[in-house]
């Protein structure tokens, strides 16, 4: 793996952020602090007579301005149905500026803690509130962002981290031919599932993009925002053996189904969705690997040992596909 000589972030230094912030008519007290985020660089900004303000530093290369407006649009029609989801502030009618060579947005600061996705009350409660954000996603569909699907997240990635030799030479035979099970397994499964419904997602729902507050669930990040099945944003929710599983899907199926009907063909998805998502985050990691925030944070990625796991994990997969659908208790 070489990396380039190009740093995404390189000038981006507490002066520039401040200068940007103030281009916006804000005056700055000077107190930054750098928020987690590999992506994209994302900071709390002390704010003089006014609360602190959270500005996104947006990945060079990475998002259109369009897709990013898309991004945008949807949030706002979120907000505009008064949904819990934190959206850019709008300036003079908009939402991305550019100060330095860097695109930006400004948000609100939210607070909050990471919610307890095993417990049943907050699972139905991120059940009703997924349902209603798919509601807003399915009013229109996104026209420049991309889609979640088996070429984009599996045989792009698959084809990307052969073609750039990330994996080590005494792991990479193997590793393809597992992938490519994998892959096969993908395909059985969304031929189980048959044509879902697609709509404009989070796309990346995890716990570390949910802030839990005495009033309930706040969405952050919208970055990955896309186009897929609604299952995408309900798997992530989930954890534990197939059992477990199955009870904290009935209890997030409860309270989705209170305001939109669940297609559940689309449970045949889940175990090829992750297996997509494995093998995207291998690719991501070494797409960014020139970023130096990368190898600091993933040292073991360029190691034997990685792989091997990674290997483990897909015929775990391969397998997991082969049993039966998820069934909700």
């Amino acid at each position: 793996m070489t990396p380039s000589d190009s740093i995404p972030f390189a000038g981006l230094n507490p002066e520039r952020i401040l200068d940007a912030i103030e281009s916006l008519g804000y005056r700055c007290d000077g107190t930054l602090m750098a928020l987690n985020s590999y992506e994209n660089r994302v900071w709390q900004i002390g704010i003089d007579d006014h609360a602190p303000l959270v500005a996104k530093f947006y990945r060079p290369g990475r998002w259109s301005d369009a897709q990013i407006a898309e991004e945008h649009e949807f949030t706002a029609a979120m907000q505009a149905d008064e949904l819990p989801v934190v959206a850019p502030l709008i300036l003079d009618g908009k939402s991305l500026f550019a100060h330095g060579g860097f695109r930006f947005s400004i948000f609100p600061r939210q607070g909050g803690r990471a919610p307890e996705f095993c417990e049943p009350e907050i699972l139905e409660w991120m059940g009703r509130l997924m349902a209603r954000i798919h509601g807003v996603g399915a009013r229109k569909p996104f026209v420049v962002r991309e889609t979640l699907d088996i070429q984009s997240f599996g045989i792009d990635s698959r084809d990307w981290l052969l073609e750039n030799r990330v994996i080590p030479e005494d792991v990479a035979e193997v590793w393809q031919g597992v992938a490519e099970q994998a892959l096969e397994g993908v395909c059985h499964c969304y031929a189980r599932a048959g044509e879902v419904r697609q709509l404009r997602l989070h796309g990346d729902c995890h716990a570390g993009n949910v802030l839990w507050t005495p009033d309930g669930p706040h969405f952050v990040d919208f970055d990955d925002a896309r186009t897929g099945p609604a299952i995408q944003d309900l798997w992530m929710l989930l954890s534990g053996d197939a059992e477990e599983m199955g009870r904290q899907f009935g209890h997030v199926l409860s309270g989705y189904e209170t305001f939109r009907e669940f297609d559940d063909r689309e449970l045949q998805l889940i175990e090829a969705l992750r297996t997509l998502r494995l093998m995207h985050h291998s690719a991501w990691l070494a797409r960014r690997w020139e970023d130096p925030a990368f190898p600091a944070a993933f040292p073991w990625f360029a190691t034997n040992r990685y792989w091997e796991e990674r290997i483990l994990e897909l015929r775990e997969q391969i397998a997991a596909m082969q049993e039966s659908a998820l069934v909700p208790r």
